[in-house]
């Protein structure tokens, strides 16, 4: 039994972890974090192409949801006002039988009294039936209402239909011409995050959630933190050119780097660089 505890222990895949850190030099630790940053920036600068198409396509689809509803909630508006019209005019036959019948019965009477009765039904009937008419009339504009928006409702979506399927074209063929290049980049992004100690990515990760333009890392330019443009003083600044720690901006919290830092990752990966200009 033993013998195979240890067959299946040699079987096993050995774990694997991101650098401890102790080893690794600040300023390879900054050229790791730099080269990630322009990755995940070209991945973002290609997701910003799609721009608002995604949501524009999906608030279309919403709003051809909402006027097939409303044309189905018409739909039965006038299934139901043709139900209530026929049954008033159900009701207005009921009620010019009663008058024959009242009439038939009006030149029979045999008194005074019941010919005052059977006048005053003739006039509820009478009365019953003008109501039912003016019923009619109001329900059939409310009919003809239902039915002109039914067919502006129509219209509305034929248009958002086809503009919902240019909008889908239209995202599709960028995605489609990007698609290739976006899973090539995201997965230097994911080689380049293994090369990071996980306290840090996760602080890199951190402060580019939280940055508008997705910016953890940013270069010094002209004495300034290229990320919020504040001033750097002159004594921090040497701090970040001396690669002894990583320095981040007391304004915006993005993590500092210097000219040389960009040069040596356009050295060890010059593809990068071409990827930053393409």
């Amino acid at each position: 039994m033993a013998k195979k505890k240890s067959e299946t222990v040699k079987k096993d895949k050995p774990a694997t972890s991101r650098p401890a850190g102790r080893d690794v030099t600040v300023e390879k630790k900054l050229v790791s974090l730099y080269s990630l940053q322009k990755i995940d920036s070209k991945i973002d600068s290609i997701r910003m192409i799609r721009g608002e198409l995604p949501l524009e396509v999906q608030d279309l689809e919403d709003e051809i949801k909402g006027l097939e509803t409303r044309m189905e909630n018409f739909e039965n508006d006038i299934q139901e006002l043709k139900k209530t019209i026929e049954q008033k005019k159900e009701a207005i036959k009921e009620s010019q039988g009663l008058i024959r019948k009242y009439e038939e019965q009006q030149m029979n009477v045999r008194n005074n009294r019941e010919y005052d009765s059977i006048s005053k039904e003739l006039e509820y009937q009478n009365l019953e039936i003008q109501l039912n008419e003016k019923r009619i009339k109001e329900h059939q504009q409310e009919l003809d209402e239902r039915n002109k928006a039914i067919e502006d409702a129509k219209a509305v979506l034929n248009e958002r239909k086809d503009a919902l399927k240019e909008k889908k074209d239209e995202l599709n063929d960028i995605v489609k011409d990007t698609e290739k290049e976006e899973n090539n980049l995201l997965k230097m992004s994911d080689e380049h995050e293994e090369l990071i100690e996980d306290r840090l990515l996760s602080a890199y990760k951190r402060i580019r959630s939280n940055a508008r333009n997705g910016l953890a890392v940013v270069k010094v330019e002209r004495g300034a933190c290229g990320g919020c443009f504040n001033k750097i003083p002159p004594q921090r600044q040497l701090d970040i050119k001396m690669h002894k720690k990583i320095i981040v901006c007391e304004y915006c919290g993005r993590i500092l780097v210097d000219d040389e830092i960009e040069e040596i990752v356009y050295e060890k990966e010059p593809q990068l660089k071409k990827v930053e200009e393409e």
